[in-house]
């Protein structure tokens, strides 16, 4: 009997070997692909491929390559591909290569990425808009290739955690603005290829990176070449160097790389395109005849015990032979390393009520003078909570902001009042309170609500770093931004106060833009701000905008009933419905207080001057009249080029019909156009200065 159960150990040990060997494709990946090559128009070079019912690891699917069920390679370059190429990239999660090169794809590039991808190629493949921030949660990419697409606007990416980053080629693109100054934690760097782009500033940030090839060249940056790249592979023509002498170096920061050569513990590629991984048949011949010999001898050697052993003793034999475990089809997924949804699993139970008196309130006269003491607090988590903000208690808030006092009120909206919240620590923080009729029918699934935010990211949208949720109160802790709202700065006058200069104007106005559009193109699925105005336009320090609640009135659909319609689209005001050409249109009505200083709507004023877009639009076209139309605070300090420029981007987004209202995407390459071009126009308006005649330094 022992020898029956053995052999039939052995036999399903086989088979599980070799239908691991040729098992089925895990179903999410294959899912992935089906999906994929639907998008990429069905093409028959892709050999194998198929949109439903295929198995891309167990038959031979061009250019993919498995490791046992989970598709770890796919290249696909030089393909005459066309399409596009799926929007549930992220799910393959064992995907370690990604190389779509040299096709025809066009279009912007999905948001969701792969995430553990090591190599990531999309060169020579027509994407246009912006460069996916989704790159910044690669925390294992090692080679990053972009080159030679259409990618315009600011490389907006956080290189934080891309300390793995060895190679890195964006070149031949239309990107432009500062180099970020994330880039000097790319500490793994020694190639970096830059050239053919549109970039500004200096390139300073990079000084101690451990670079060994650097090429620059046809750019728009200045400054000096930092001392520790001159004796590199480096190629600078055809930007505007600094000559004479160049100011010391900055010192490195700590823990900063030394310029040694790469060692030899970079990976290198796996197989080739077309491989795909697996057992060879003579393998398979090996593992079988093992397996019958192993069969054999296991089968003499109990024969030969049963023949001088009672059963106990060979019972007792077989405890101590050692355990082999039992291939299995069901390889553990890799987990994401990070991922800007990303949430902590760990819930608490559904409902726990813990009776807790929070500490005492000072009695400053407070806009919130709800008593929170005699209240219980009911903690109540339904859904998973998100790991990238902070959970505060309704104890530190009170602290941080005196009991909600009128002293620390910076703003009140639709949504709720907003207060200035000073922490132990020395951080100064925006803490929103919602409103208790907007978040009524929500609360339950206010950390839903948190999870949505916080997938925002962009240096023109307004950060969440912290929520709270006790006490039936929900609050959302924002980044907090010095200089106040835009519209403060254009209508509200004090002692401290000063005009917003004409570059500055179009700066904000150019960084707004880029945040519409990244929440329109950018975010899957596209988020429409709906109530999109100057007063949540927020300025920091160097008056750099940062569009605050975003997102909201997606995942808090009552706060539709209380907007000010007094800005928004013709077709908002008739239907109720937001999309995102009202955002354009509402776009629009910001630039017109940027270029005439006036309210988007003044009661104070006659009749025909009430509504801004009403008064304005017919003059946009005259350059006389709208000489007439420009802030009087500018003192007539502006280039008529760039103003005219600046009037056609505005009659095009406050267009009546919403379908001939450009997307965003083109309102920024109009508006980064136009700074382009700002240093050709000389002749101002009155006694313009001439450094107004250049906003190309001020715009990033």
């Amino acid at each position: 009997m022992e020898l029956c159960e053995l052999l039939l150990i052995c036999i399903l040990i086989l088979f599980s070997v070799l239908s691991s060997i040729n098992g089925d494709t895990d179903q999410n990946d294959a899912s992935v692909l089906y999906a994929m090559y639907s998008s990429m128009n069905s093409p028959t070079q892709l050999t194998g491929w198929t949109s439903s019912g295929g198995d891309p690891c167990g038959q031979s699917w061009k250019g993919v390559t498995c490791s046992g069920s989970k598709v770890t390679q796919i290249k696909i370059s030089n393909l005459g591909l066309t399409g596009s190429i799926g929007y549930s990239l992220q799910n393959l999660q064992s995907l370690t290569d990604f190389d779509i090169s040299h096709n025809n794809f066009g279009g912007t590039v999905p948001y969701n990425l792969p995430t553990n991808v090591l190599r990531l190629n999309l060169a020579s493949c027509n994407f246009n808009g912006a460069v996916p921030y989704s790159i910044s949660t690669m925390k294992l990419l090692e080679q990053l290739d972009l080159s030679h697409n259409q990618f315009n606007g600011q490389l907006n990416v956080d290189f934080s955690q891309l300390s793995s980053l060895s190679a890195m080629d964006v070149s031949g693109n239309s990107l432009s603005g500062n180099l970020s100054t994330t880039m000097s934690s790319l500490t793994s760097l020694t190639s970096l290829h830059l050239e053919n782009n549109q970039f500004t500033g200096t390139i300073d940030v990079l000084a101690n990176l451990p670079l060994q090839t650097l090429n620059v060249a046809n750019n728009q940056f200045i400054g000096w070449i930092p001392k520790q790249l001159q004796n590199i592979n480096l190629q600078k023509g055809g930007n505007s160097w600094s000559s004479g002498p160049a100011p010391p170096s900055p010192p490195a920061p700590p823990g900063a790389p030394s310029h040694k050569k790469p060692g030899s513990h970079q990976k290198s590629s796996q197989s080739s395109d077309s491989g795909k991984s697996g057992i060879s048949a003579g393998a398979i011949v090996g593992i079988i005849l093992a397996i019958l010999v192993v069969v054999a001898v296991v089968g003499f050697v109990v024969f030969k015990r049963r023949s001088r052993k009672p059963i106990r003793d060979v019972e007792k034999t077989d405890v101590n032979k050692p355990f082999v475990p039992v291939p299995s089809n069901d390889v553990p997924e890799l987990k994401s390393v990070h991922s800007s949804s990303s949430i902590n699993t760990t819930t608490l139970d559904p409902v726990a009520t813990i009776n807790l008196k929070p500490p005492p309130l000072d009695r400053h006269k407070s806009f919130d003078d709800e008593d929170f003491s005699n209240k219980p607090l009911v903690i109540k988590v339904a859904r998973p909570v998100p790991d990238n903000v902070k959970s505060y208690s309704i104890a530190d808030l009170q602290m941080a902001t005196d009991s909600f006092s009128t002293e620390n009120l910076i703003g009140e909206g639709s949504i709720g009042r907003v207060y200035r919240a000073h922490f132990d620590d020395g951080k100064i923080l925006a803490v929103k309170k919602i409103n208790s009729s907007v978040i009524a029918n929500h609360s339950e699934d206010f950390t839903e609500v948190v999870a949505s935010i916080s997938q925002l990211h962009h240096p023109n949208v307004t950060e969440l770093v912290g929520y709270c949720s006790e006490h039936g109160q929900h609050l959302l802790i924002y980044e907090f931004h010095k200089n106040g709202s835009l519209y403060d700065f254009l209508h509200i006058e004090d002692e401290y106060s000063k005009p917003l200069t004409w570059n500055n104007r179009v700066k904000i106005a150019l960084g707004s833009a880029r945040a519409l559009e990244y929440l329109h193109e950018v975010c899957s699925p596209s988020v429409v701000h709906q109530n999109f105005k100057s007063e949540n336009i927020l300025l920091d320090g160097e008056l750099n905008p940062h569009i605050s609640d975003c997102g909201l009135a997606t995942v808090l659909p009552d706060v539709n009933m209380e907007m000010n319609h007094t800005a928004s689209a013709p077709e908002v005001a008739d239907s109720g419905q937001y999309t995102l050409k009202s955002d354009v249109y509402s776009f629009g009505v910001v630039m017109l207080e940027l270029l005439t200083g006036r309210k988007s709507f003044d009661s104070s004023r006659m009749w025909e001057e009430q509504s801004l877009v009403r008064w304005a639009t017919p003059q946009l076209h005259d350059i006389d009249t709208l000489t007439k139309m420009v802030d009087p605070a500018l003192e007539g300090l502006y280039p008529v080029k760039s103003l005219s420029r600046f009037a056609d981007v505005i009659a095009l987004c406050v267009q009546p019909e919403p379908e001939f209202r450009p997307p965003m995407s083109e309102v920024v390459q109009a508006l980064v156009r136009l700074v382009q071009r700002a240093n050709m126009s000389k002749r101002t308006v009155g006694n313009a200065a001439r450094e107004n005649s250049d906003t190309t330094d001020s715009v990033n």
